[in-house]
């Protein structure tokens, strides 16, 4: 199929060509240029953590029980009021998000991340000045404004840029919750230079901390969001033949708790028997992995380390409970 796309920038004379597929704008006119001159570009609006996450399922049934019985978030109310997707409230904030997984089945069961920010339109228009090919702004009056693009080397997770106003319902937290906060997403990364370009060049993204499995090696490379403690992770040096249990241990969330011992306790106290550790990692954390139905591992991790990381020190503050 063949859909227009176009450039509507202010102060900008616009041209549009024709796109083979279907879903991003293409920037072919002198919007692309306005990175040249400052003046006429819109500053970088705060982006100040993680929205949401949305994951692909094959069983809503099974993963409903998942996430508001194992893991205890609130499947009503609050941000999620409204949400035609099955949505399960961490805070006010944040949620995470079910979607029936497509056919055909994606390599990546991460399907989106998403992050907030003070102003969509300006962030869009930022982006665009730049030479980013990014969606038009979406506003639902019940929800938010928002705008999509593709992460920034082609794979298939959605990124998004949301800017929210005031919760449809307030929130209430559960004595069921596993936690009451999305701590970070990570997802296989091939070239660290193409996702820093973007993320830490553009969106001014800061080093948080790295490691890997071995003193020297760089398998984890975290990077904070400007005006947060929020943080995405590039999960590297993962082999192309990866296959779908392998990526759902990489492509993940986090969810952050006080105690990691005590989170534990209550999984299985809510019916998750099986699920990898306890223990501190290589980032002097302590923290377990669960799994949803559909093999997306759910980190559940606590908000500070335990002892001393391996590799390298951390560079900015860590999140606070």
């Amino acid at each position: 199929m063949l859909q227009r796309v176009h450039g509507d920038a202010p102060g900008a004379a616009v041209t549009t060509r024709w796109l083979a597929g279907v879903g991003f704008l293409v920037i072919t006119t002198a919007v692309a240029l306005h990175g040249a001159n400052d003046q006429l570009a819109p500053k970088l609006p705060r982006i100040t953590g993680i929205d949401h996450v949305r994951v692909y399922a094959s069983d809503m049934a099974k993963s409903r029980a998942f996430y508001s019985g194992a893991m205890g978030l609130p499947a009503s109310g609050a941000i999620c009021a409204g949400d035609k997707r099955a949505c399960f409230a961490v805070n006010a904030e944040q949620y995470v998000e079910l979607e029936p997984v497509p056919s055909p089945a994606p390599q990546s069961w991460l399907a989106e991340v998403a992050f907030a920010t003070e102003d969509a339109e300006d962030l869009r228009w930022y982006l665009v000045a730049r030479g980013i090919n990014v969606g038009q702004v979406d506003t639902d009056p019940n929800r938010a404004s928002h705008f999509y693009m593709l992460d920034p080397e082609g794979n298939r997770i959605g990124v998004s840029f949301v800017q929210r106003g005031a919760p449809a319902a307030p929130f209430k937290v559960s004595s069921k919750q596993i936690s009451t906060r999305i701590l970070h997403a990570g997802f296989v990364v091939k070239e660290i230079a193409v996702e820093n370009k973007f993320y830490r060049g553009i969106l001014g993204f800061r080093l948080y901390w790295h490691g890997g499995f071995k003193d020297k090696d760089i398998d984890w490379y975290e990077i904070q969001v400007p005006d947060g403690s929020d943080w995405i992770e590039y999960m590297l040096n993962i082999p192309a033949s990866a296959d779908h249990k392998e990526l759902g241990v990489q492509n993940h969330f986090s969810l952050g708790v006080r105690d990691a011992d005590a989170a534990a306790a209550q999984l299985k106290k809510q019916g998750l028997s099986k699920f990898d550790g306890p223990e501190v990692g290589r980032d002097g954390k302590n923290s377990l992995d669960a799994y949803d139905p559909d093999g997306t591992r759910v980190e559940v991790m606590e908000f500070t380390p335990r002892q001393t990381p391996c590799c390298h020190a951390y560079e900015a503050p860590h999140p606070n409970p």
